[in-house]
């Protein structure tokens, strides 16, 4: 006699998908971009001349600032699911491992493309340019997860990708784009590209044998880690540039200085012949950084 049918596994309630998706796209990553559109956003409002202004334009850009990001990670994570089942270091990541599928994933990301478009909305009718401009950059954003099969400059364009986003609401809550933004943007290109080359060096050995493009498999772990301290370089070149040009002061260029020394400490933890710090430089090390400028930067605006 046949033994009864087991029942199948019950699929994950909404709350244990939601929470998996967050996990899933790093959420609490957000970090990394949103205090620098929030820099952009808090330097354009110290002038004269913003055309959206009340509580509209803060709701515009944290709903594209998460918009923009969950849709690039889903994103990522559908196009490159083979390239992480492939790589042990990303093999249990949530598609290669089963915990959610592919078409859920997808669904999910095409609702983060309308947050996205969303907020740039909230700024009609004062200012059409973030409506008008939101799918070239969500096709910048998106094209970043298939850069890196063909070009080594991959970092660069994630770098670019998150710099967008003073520049972007600098534009949004001015209509214009003028070159205060434009350096922050560099150095927040800058700043990404070169932790990302940190990170990627992780993936030295995957990233040769399978024929991914990446700066470490071009020149190697030692070299890359030079190329990546000349970026943070230029990242605290253009943050000085940025606060002579506004101009800040005193407290602001403090917090340059204390952003130089988290580098210095950062590619200190990360040696050709032991990366197994590298997480916690990315992470740990990246977001002081990133909120601390944010802090700094309105405690000047403030007294200053």
């Amino acid at each position: 006699m046949s033994s009864p049918d087991r029942p199948a596994a019950a699929s994950p309630g909404f709350i244990a998908s939601t929470v998996r998706v967050l996990e899933m796209i790093k959420f609490s990553h957000t970090l990394f971009a949103l205090p620098f559109a929030l820099m952009g956003a808090a330097l354009a409002m110290s002038r004269p001349g913003v055309v959206v202004s009340g509580v509209k334009p803060w709701l515009g850009i944290g709903l594209c600032m998460v918009g923009a990001r969950s849709a690039a990670m889903a994103f990522n994570r559908v196009v490159d699911r083979k390239i992480d089942a492939a790589n042990p270091r990303t093999a249990s990541r949530h598609i290669p491992a089963g915990l959610l599928k592919v078409s859920g994933v997808v669904g999910f990301t095409v609702v983060s493309c309308l947050v996205f478009i969303g907020g740039t909305a909230l700024f009609l009718p004062e200012n059409p340019w973030p409506l008008r401009l939101s799918l070239p950059v969500l096709a910048w954003l998106l094209g970043y997860s298939l850069a890196k099969r063909f070009t080594s400059l991959a970092h660069v364009w994630l770098g670019l990708a998150l710099g967008m986003a003073p520049a972007a609401a600098w534009v949004a809550l001015r209509g214009e784009l003028t070159i205060e933004p434009v350096l922050l943007g560099l150095a927040v290109t800058f700043w990404v590209a070169g932790f990302d080359i940190l990170y990627a060096c992780q993936d030295y050995d995957f990233d040769t044998s399978a024929g991914l493009r990446s700066i470490p498999a071009r020149f190697g772990v030692a070299r890359s880690l030079r190329i990546a301290a000349c970026m943070h370089v230029c990242m605290v070149a253009f943050l000085v540039v940025l606060g002579v040009a506004m101009p800040l002061g005193a407290i602001y260029f403090a917090g340059v200085t204390s952003v130089a020394g988290l580098l210095i400490y950062e590619h200190r933890l990360v040696q050709p012949e032991d990366l197994s710090q590298v997480n916690r430089a990315f992470f740990q090390v990246n977001i002081v950084i990133s909120i601390g400028l944010l802090a700094v930067t309105l405690i000047d605006l403030v007294f200053s």
